[in-house]
């Protein structure tokens, strides 16, 4: 979904316009457009001075900046640079000087646009014609809502309620709603990783790939640790998360089972008990052990799991993975039908807008000369609208094979019964993985201890021959 946050610059504007044309990050460029100043970030702050030179009052701000995030994979960069466009040209109407940049290299297309502190058109600062006094939508709540408006119009996906949580952006905020927050996202990248990865020294060598930096040490306790490169970016100050932290399912040797199994190991057997073709685990025994010795939490984990899902107790690790990965797929398909269902709600509104003022263009047609010009003079405001549906419609479908609406509705209609059950099984399967999940760390932290104690018995035994 796109996003967006507003920050001013007081002391770095040079640097800052340097950093977001940075050729690596712009294709070289190509994906930078400037308005009443040079693309040179050097000559650009030059250009801005001499507007400000002239303003109006004393003001600490140089320029502001703004950032507008979009939906991985929604959009491309040419796209984003339009997007962009027209969005300057409704914030800013042509008013201050600014310098944009589409920035490819994270795994979301992002743009930073820089502008002038100072207005071109009165002198005054940005915060005194737009951030201040008895102004009921500061400046960054409308830039929020223009920049929503232009991606709905784009037929891009938006924030639908932007409350805010306290102390958090609306970038922030975003984030954390979408399930990507830091950790979610840093989580979500790693399961990226996995499932292009050969082996585990594959899966190392290609984080930095997806943007994710990872710290690894097999003599250390903490042997893995992670954080997004984009993180890092906007804080440098950040530091790397421990695999642990981010869930078992993220630990070392979790990671190296998970690779294995996208190799080709797992077998499904749909509705039924999922096996994992591997070779019979030590581990096996301690949970066999701790269930006849009676040991109540792992025995009635085994009892539930057995139960519920039909899974034997040294089969819990493969089914948990099984079920991670049928929930991560079943996100996948929700994706896609909610992105298909939005599409064509957009083209139903366009579609519906023409049906009601088709009948004008069929009008014109039967008018004499005369009577049209007449009938033009009369209605010019409903023959504007006419032509714009006309306009729209033909974006939508070039080749005149124009859907009926009732058509169209049956269609939506259709996708969101099959988006209803879709997310009925998303919600038994995130169930399904989080129970299991949880029952595998209890039953893996209790052979843990089981083989932690067997091993200081040993010690003890040698001790005393």
């Amino acid at each position: 979904m796109a996003t967006t946050k507003l920050f001013p610059i007081k002391t770095t504007e040079v640097k800052a316009l340097a950093y977001i044309a940075n050729p690596s990050k712009t294709d070289n460029g190509r994906l930078i457009f400037t308005y009443g100043c040079s693309s040179d970030p050097a000559q650009a702050s030059k250009d801005f001075e001499a507007v400000r030179a002239g303003g109006t009052g004393l003001n600490t701000v140089l320029s502001q900046h703004f950032i507008q995030s979009f939906k991985p994979g929604e959009i491309t960069p040419e796209r984003a640079l339009e997007v962009g466009k027209e969005l300057c040209e409704k914030f800013l109407k042509g008013e201050y000087q600014y310098f944009l940049a589409v920035h490819t290299d994270t795994d979301h297309t992002h743009i930073h646009v820089i502008f002038n502190n100072v207005s071109r058109a009165n002198g005054r600062t940005f915060e005194s014609n737009m951030n201040q006094g008895k102004v009921k939508e500061r400046a960054w709540k409308k830039l929020i809502d223009l920049s929503d408006e232009v991606c709905k119009r784009h037929h891009l996906s938006v924030v639908e309620h932007p409350e805010m949580g306290k102390g958090k952006s609306h970038w922030e905020w975003d984030m954390n709603r979408q399930g990507l927050s830091w950790k979610a996202k840093l989580k979500y990248t790693i399961d990226q990783v996995i499932k292009e990865s050969e082996d585990f020294d594959d899966f190392l060598r290609k984080c930095a790939d997806f943007g994710v930096l990872v710290e690894y040490n097999p003599d250390h306790k903490i042997d893995l640790k992670f954080m997004l490169a984009e993180q890092k970016e906007r804080n440098p100050r950040a530091r790397f998360t421990r695999s642990r932290t981010l869930g078992w399912f993220y630990e070392t040797e979790q990671i190296k089972s998970r690779i294995a199994q996208y190799q080709g190991c797992m077998v499904y057997v749909p509705r039924s008990k999922i096996r994992v073709v591997t070779p019979k685990a030590v581990e096996n025994k301690f949970v066999q052990d701790a269930i006849e010795r009676g040991n109540m939490k792992v025995a009635s984990i085994a009892k539930n799991i057995i139960t519920a899902y039909g899974v034997e107790p040294d089969q819990v690790r493969g089914a948990a993975m099984a079920a991670f990965i049928e929930r991560a797929h079943l996100v996948g398909e929700l994706n896609d039908l909610n992105t298909q269902i939005q599409d064509l709600q957009e083209k139903l509104k366009v579609l519906k807008k023409y049906r009601k003022v088709k009948h004008i263009g069929e009008e014109l047609k039967t008018l004499s000369s005369r009577e049209e010009k007449k009938y033009r003079r009369e209605h010019g405001g409903d023959i504007a609208e006419y032509h714009e549906s006309c306009k729209q419609v033909l974006e939508l479908y070039p080749s005149g094979n124009i859907p009926k609406v009732e058509n169209l509705e049956k269609h939506i209609a259709s996708l969101q019964k099959k988006l209803s059950k879709k997310n009925t099984e998303y919600n038994q399967a995130d169930k399904k993985s989080r129970e299991l999940s949880e029952a595998t760390r209890t039953i893996e932290e209790y052979l843990r201890q089981e083989q932690s104690r067997d091993q200081q018995k040993k010690r003890k035994r040698n001790d005393l021959e």
